[in-house]
């Protein structure tokens, strides 16, 4: 029966180019971490999506609209047993929340390429449309990445003990837009004078825009955990840190993001069965052993927390 299920995966890598945002690891992360899944963990290179700004490249574009489009197809798809998978690398950020009783609390967010933000709740609402008995395992490679999937149950995060003093000393550039600058660019867009983003957000992308957006205040409490939950989010760092897009000065050194590269060296150093909470926690040692202020964080079930990563088979090299 297991070789019938299927292995589903959307990777989405933005690099900004020629913007005031260029990163210049996020497309080799996604394309190191698709080899991965091919080679280690068994799955079709045709049931891998691949969504990059790379110019001249003909992947589809890594827009709100697209990167959400794939990602409803691949649950869509989805049946009992199947093991999803979508990993990003980019940009992300905070947006203010508009609720009465949270003046000072903040929505996360991650950037795709045309700045149409895809936010927690979105992901929320992923997460409770993925069928029982299927597996949804996030992987963000991006700034305030904590807490990406609106109230999933924290297992490693904040209120784990961190050594907040690094000592980085490599070449690198943090992987957030500031709200500000977020702002900025909308109203560019829309030439309307309001510092409210959900404006900007409606008037130029439509029903494209965030469910946080689109809904009135009341409805958003709809969307809350289903259980069990079958989501699981392996953030790059807290939701107050940033995340690192490493471009080592090195003759012929390649760009990366600090947490997708942690993982890839947790699993070439560990060729048996992790789980999500082993990955998480051997990537935090490897970031701090090189100095990286950042700390990865899981999200998800109790069950989900020591489930295997992607539900790798016992007998895979």
């Amino acid at each position: 029966m297991e070789g019938h299920n299927k292995r589903l995966a959307v990777l989405v890598g933005c690099n900004y180019p020629n913007t005031s945002h260029e990163l210049h690891g996020c497309i080799n992360d996604v394309l190191a971490m698709r080899d991965t899944l091919v080679k280690r963990f068994g799955f079709n290179p045709t049931n891998i999506q691949l969504l990059t700004d790379e110019p001249g490249s003909s992947s589809p574009m890594p827009t709100g609209a697209n990167i959400k489009k794939a990602l409803a197809s691949m649950v869509d798809q989805a049946e009992a047993g199947d093991v999803l998978y979508f990993h990003y690398s980019g940009h992300g950020t905070r947006i203010p929340s508009k609720k009465p009783a949270h003046p000072f609390r903040h929505e996360e967010a991650i950037v795709p390429c045309d700045f149409n933000l895809i936010t927690d709740l979105d992901f929320r609402q992923l997460v409770n449309r993925v069928p029982k008995g299927v597996s949804l395992t996030i992987l963000s490679d991006s700034c305030h990445s904590g807490g990406l999937i609106d109230k999933e149950k924290e297992q490693i995060g904040p209120f784990s003990l961190v050594d907040k003093n690094g000592t980085l000393k490599l070449n690198y550039s943090p992987k957030t837009i500031p709200f500000e600058s977020i702002l900025e660019h909308l109203s560019s867009l829309t030439n309307i004078n309001t510092t409210d983003i959900g404006t900007h957000l409606l008037e130029f992308f439509g029903s494209e825009a965030s469910l946080r957006f689109r809904l009135p205040l009341l409805d958003l409490d709809l969307f809350q955990p289903l259980r069990p939950d079958e989501g699981i989010l392996l953030s790059g760092c807290q939701a107050d840190e940033t995340s690192a897009d490493m471009n080592p000065n090195m003759a012929g050194g390649k760009a990366y993001g600090a947490f997708s590269n942690a993982v890839q060296m947790v699993l070439k150093d560990n060729p048996g069965q992790l789980s999500n909470r082993e990955v998480v926690m051997k990537a935090r040692n490897i970031l701090q052993a090189q100095g990286i202020v950042q700390h990865p964080c899981l999200y998800c079930s109790d069950e989900n927390a020591n489930a295997t990563f992607l539900w790798q088979c016992q007998n895979s090299d």
